[in-house]
């Protein structure tokens, strides 16, 4: 504090963000004296408690630091260099000037150059550019971007940090971070602008305007932007929190600057001239989102008065039949995602006859298994359906499929449902709608277009838009549970048939528009020299992110085209769009502008491949390359090698442990009221391995956390299995998850802290999930970020800050074993502070990472309690530990910290759990503590990990059981290769199991041992997800009771449980063996209820491990 107080800061522009930041550096302690050129403006900074001058010459006299927060830069060169109240001639030797305004990076320059001239090299001059809003301007929680010399940047770091959330230094010389900027603000202000072309089209379409904005903002067309502007469209607020005329200024620097380097910015150029009519018109001083307001003239207020309308309530999707009650279910349409929906209903129960116009899906859905019959012609799949589904690709087809030649229409019975999951145009659906009322036969028509690709169709987790009569939902509800898995992902519109399809059209505008602005913003900051990897990785989390860019930017990071999505859907999907406002007479600039992109990529042969292909169009015309323009992450330094470490003679030369009574320390704190619950997110389910008699619970929803806090006493588990998910998927999980703990706790009016627990070998989503959870919770709960990977049981030791692994007789850094090697989250280093910058340098630097030493905590908590006051707040502290008595000795210190007001979020293995919640381990369970041997039946072993540990393990279960162990071996290649080979290897899997398991054997599920990996990290988790959907159908196949399941390997286990076993919450009541959790489950919507649960990670124990537990656990010889 005392370096604070003595730092007088001259701050020039006390605008809407300019006096919150003012404001903020005022009440932490700095000396700020303020200027601005509305009096009234400085009077009340005056009352604030600020100093106020009459000049920014005045105010710069004898500061140490001038802050520049004026609009634009001919304002910023009169703050600084006008010749009668200009600040640089005054300012002391060595003084630091902040530019926070967004000016253009040639501006910088002539700053630099200026200074030079009045022999003033002795300023440091930092570019830092801010974002963020006034909310948090206040707050202190802007997002700052900084170019300058190492030296200015050194001089201005503590000032910077104590007024962001995230300050990210930017490599290359003073204007670099203004380019950057520059780039965000390109997004930022295309992005509202979608918005507004969005919410105006679902004014003229007749939409709920407010549950379209709860359906996109979940959905693939959602961006910061609309998030955060679309509520003030619909409650008709414009008071000037960013005000219009700040895009005018900002979309005119990006455009003039990309005409300076003759760049095309076909979007941006749309949306400057859409802000310079706004501004015409009179909205420039008020809030940007009244932008909307060109696309609905007249009329200022109707997205507002659009949001009026009825909302749709729970009682419409609420089902009058069951599906038992369903008998056939018709599903025309056996494409990519045709396929995965129609066997997700079969494996839900349903009698489901399909028909494909190719003979081959027909033929792979019918060894599928369950009730699954083929249909000669769209008709013979209508014939007596309670149900019909038609899945095809465009309007013409479900014509021809319905009343042309396929003549479906004439064979449904009377009162059948039609459900239309096609993206076809809402008025062709409503014409659909009226033709099948016209036959008489009180036949109903769902609208109810689905998103979520291939994958999430095969695992029954598609989201839906539907709209209809309330008789018609009613009826369908059943399947379209089936296909979505709960529902929260069905997203019932108002309006009848053709509103779900209105909306499904404006969620394909956004995310059109969006992913040709990523193109586009991408390609310019190659243009401008940036590291593209770096860009990508600031504006994702910041106010120029969306949906699409955290999706597409990666595959034009690699140049990888392959067709997740294809560009031409975005050309039909797109053309629609246009099609449909042009009937309706409503004018689309930036859709039509995103359109034509599309048909220029689509003209250049790329129609098949990857939308995010469309930035090779600025690739071709200007000869910049997007992925070649990105660069590792320059941290400052190689991650340092460290040799192979003898683990006896290195344990021996440790200090001793300490030998206090921490553990009634800890148990005392946590008896205490006031100390927070534990909740504990475990991104698979292996992080339970050293608790016991504690909850884990596999839902989220509010009810759900509420209860759980109600009565736990120190805290319970959420499997969030978010290491099976890519990075943006993982995320929105998060964010879900802590917003309902949120809500939650405050219902029961309970505090909490967050561990996210994660792999001890350091694989995950590291740093995205820290920074989503701190995102969510809020900033200010949030001190520092504790980094504790050990795991004693796992063999993970933390010494001197590097990360071991013990293999027999040695400890081997962690960078040198095969999980560094890890498809989706390898890594280089395992020294814990290079690792810290491997993954997040563009977030911290050296001196953000502190460490807690075993020097430290074998003097005690004290010393530890004393070592954490001390870390600044905003660093990352790296937890050393050789001993379980460590892990006891960190937690009774941080609790410590914490009741002198520190506020943590914990990176942790599974020791600083069991530590932190004062749990003693316990032996391992036996068989007859299980009470096992009143079931005959023989154990189920299901193993998909890969890890080298694993395979030994399983060749040692095999050799030592012989020919008491059943064996069944997938083949992952033809699993993955072909699915008709896959549902033959599936089903045969099942009645092997099922009889070897009833006659008391056990049995060993494995997958084969020949790693399959994709070519990049998403690839490989598709990979892995589909060999785990492939476990779960066996384990759902067999309904005979096994005697116990063990289930090896993260992401197995954590599947196996919450689908194959459908456990929504379970008691951990101690280890199979040592770091191997074992769970219960008693709930009655469970299967094989009571039946113990094996958690069994692929990295843990000996050789011999999984064998002795196979053992111990079987029945006895004669039974």
């Amino acid at each position: 504090m005392d370096s604070i107080t003595s730092t007088t800061v001259a701050f020039v522009g006390l605008g809407a963000m300019g006096f919150g930041m003012a404001s903020h550096l005022l009440k932490i302690g700095y000396h700020v004296i303020g200027y601005d050129v509305y009096e009234p403006t400085r009077l009340r900074f005056l009352e604030a408690g600020g100093n106020v001058s009459q000049s920014p010459r005045e105010a710069a006299r004898g500061a140490q630091i001038l802050i520049c927060m004026v609009a634009n830069s001919q304002q910023a060169d009169s703050v600084l260099f006008d010749s009668g109240m200009g600040a640089v001639e005054v300012l002391p030797l060595n003084a630091t000037i902040i530019i926070c305004s967004t000016v253009p990076s040639s501006y910088l320059m002539e700053i630099q150059s200026k200074l030079e001239s009045m022999s003033r090299n002795d300023i440091f001059l930092v570019d830092s550019p801010v974002s963020g809003g006034t909310v948090r301007a206040a707050k202190g929680t802007l997002t700052i971007l900084s170019s300058a010399t190492p030296a200015a940047l050194s001089q201005s770091k503590r000032i910077l940090h104590d007024l962001s959330e995230k300050h990210f230094v930017i490599p290359g010389s003073i204007g670099a971070a203004s380019n950057m900027k520059m780039i965000n603000q390109l997004l930022a202000g295309v992005h509202i602008a979608a918005a507004s072309e969005a919410m105006g089209l679902a004014v003229r379409m007749g939409l709920n305007t407010r549950r379209v904005y709860e359906i996109i903002a979940n959905a693939a067309g959602t961006s910061w932007m609309f998030e955060n502007r679309v509520p003030h469209m619909l409650d008709n607020d414009w008071t000037p929190q960013s005000a219009l005329d700040i895009f005018v200024k900002d979309m005119g620097i990006v455009t003039s600057s990309a005409r300076s380097r003759g760049f095309p910015l076909p979007l941006s150029s749309a949306a400057e001239q859409l802000y310079l009519s706004a501004s015409l018109r009179g909205y420039g001083k008020e809030y940007d989102s009244g932008l909307v307001r060109l696309f609905t003239p007249g009329a200022e207020s109707a997205v507002h008065d659009g949001g009026k309308k009825k909302a749709p309530t729970d009682d419409i999707l609420t089902p009058i039949v069951t599906p038992n009650e369903i008998k056939k279910v018709g599903f025309i349409g056996l494409g990519a995602m045709g396929f995965g929906m129609a066997t997700t209903l079969v494996n839900g129960g349903f009698h489901v006859t399909g028909y494909d116009i190719s003979p081959g899906p027909i033929l792979n859905f019918l060894l599928s298994g369950g009730k699954s019959d083929a249909a000669e012609s769209p008709a013979d799949a209508a014939l007596d359906a309670d149900v019909l589904i038609i899945m095809v690709q465009t309007a013409p087809q479900v014509e021809e499929v319905l009343f042309g030649s396929g003549n479906a229409a004439e064979k449904l019975p009377s009162g059948a449902v039609v459900i239309l999951t096609s993206t076809v145009p809402p008025s062709f659906v409503q014409k659909m709608g009226t033709r099948l009322e016209a036959l008489g036969r009180q036949l109903y028509l769902v609208d109810a277009p689905v998103s979520g690709g291939a994958p999430k169709a095969a695992e029954g987790l598609l989201t839906i838009i539907c709209s209809a009569t309330d008789t018609a939902m009613s009826k369908a509800n059943p399947v379209l549970l089936a296909m979505s898995g709960k529902p929260d992902s069905i997203y019932y519109a108002e309006g009848g048939v053709g509103a779900a399809s209105s909306i499904k059209l404006i969620n394909q505008l956004l995310a059109g528009v969006h992913i040709m602005a990523a193109a586009e913003a991408m390609a310019f900051g190659a243009k401008l020299g940036l590291d593209t990897r770096s860009l990508y990785e600031i504006i994702k989390n910041a106010a120029g992110g969306s949906w699409m860019f955290e999706n597409r930017v990666p595959a034009m990071l690699s140049a990888d085209w392959k067709p997740h999505s294809m560009l031409a859907i975005f050309v039909k999907d797109l053309g629609m769009v246009l099609d449909e406002s042009k009937r309706l007479g409503f004018p689309a600039f930036l859709t039509a502008a995103a359109h034509q992109m599309n048909l220029m990529g689509a003209s250049h042969g790329w129609a098949r491949e990857a939308d995010g292909g469309i930035v090779r169009l600025w690739e071709l015309m200007t000869g910049v390359s997007v992925s070649r323009s990105s660069k590792p992450q320059d941290t400052g330094f190689n991650p340092r090698e460290y040799p192979t470490l003898p683990l006896k003679e290195t344990m021996d030369s440790l200090p001793s442990e300490y030998n206090g009574d921490v553990l009634h320390s800890i148990r005392e704190h946590i008896s205490n009221d006031k100390t927070p619950l534990l909740v504990i997110l475990d991104d698979d389910p292996t992080g339970t391995q050293t608790c016991h008699d504690i909850a884990v619970l596999t839902v989220w929803d509010v009810e759900t956390l509420q209860h759980e806090f109600d009565c736990s006493e120190k805290g319970f588990f959420i499997l969030t299995n978010s290491r099976a998910f890519p990075p943006v998927e993982a995320k929105k999980l998060l964010e879900t998850i802590c917003q309902n703990v949120q809500h939650a706790a405050q219902l029961a009016g309970k505090e909490f802290e967050i561990v996210l627990r994660g792999d001890s070998t350091l694989r995950g989503h590291f740093p995205d999930e820290p920074e989503i959870v701190e995102r969510t919770l809020g900033r200010d709960r949030i001190d520092g970020w504790i980094l504790a990977p050990f795991f004693f049981q796992g063999g993970r030791y933390t010494i001197n800050d590097v990360h071991y692994v013990a293999e027999g007789d040695f400890l081997i850094p962690t960078s040198q074993t095969q999980f560094a090697r890890d498809a989706a989250f390898g890594y280089k280093s395992s020294n814990l502070k290079d690792y810290v910058l491997e993954k997040a340098g563009f977030k911290f630097s050296m001196g953000d990472i502190f460490s807690i030493s075993l020097e430290d905590i074998r003097c005690g908590p004290v010393i530890v309690t004393e070592k954490l006051l001390k870390a600044p707040r905003g660093s990352v502290i790296i937890v050393n530990a050789a001993a379980e008595s460590d892990m006891y000795v960190f937690a009774a210190g941080i609790l410590a910290a914490e009741q002198q007001g520190r506020k943590y979020l914990y990176r942790t293995g599974a020791a600083f759990v069991s530590s932190r919640l004062g749990i003693s381990g316990i032996p391992p369970l036996s068989a007859e503590s299980l009470a096992m041997s009143s079931n005959p039946s023989g154990g189920l072993i299901i193993a998909g990990s890969y890890v080298p540990k694993t395979t030994l393990q399983l060749h040692s279960l095999r050799r030592r059981r012989a020919s008491k162990l059943h064996v069944i071996e997938l083949p992952v290649l033809k699993m993955i290769h072909s699915s008709e080979d896959a549902t033959r290897i599936v089903n045969t899997a099942i009645g092997d199991a099922s009889q070897k398991l009833q006659s008391g054997q056990d049995v060993l599920v494995m997958t084969s041992r020949d790693l399959v990996v994709g070519e990049d990290a998403i690839s490989s988790l598709s990979i892995g997800g589909i060999v785990a959907a492939t476990l779960v159908k066996v384990v759902l196949g067999i309904d005979v009771r096994p005697r116990y399941v063990v289930a090896k390997g993260g992401i197995t286990s954590s599947d196996i449980a919450t689908k194959g076993l459908k456990m929504k919450r379970a008691m951990v009541v101690g280890q199979a063996a040592p770091g191997v959790p074992l769970w219960r489950c008693d709930e009655k919507t469970s299967r094989h209820r009571g039946v113990p649960y094996v958690v069994f990670p692929g990295n843990v124990g000996g050789e011999d491990t999984l064998a002795e537990l196979v053992e111990r656990w079987a029945l006895p010889e004669g039974r």
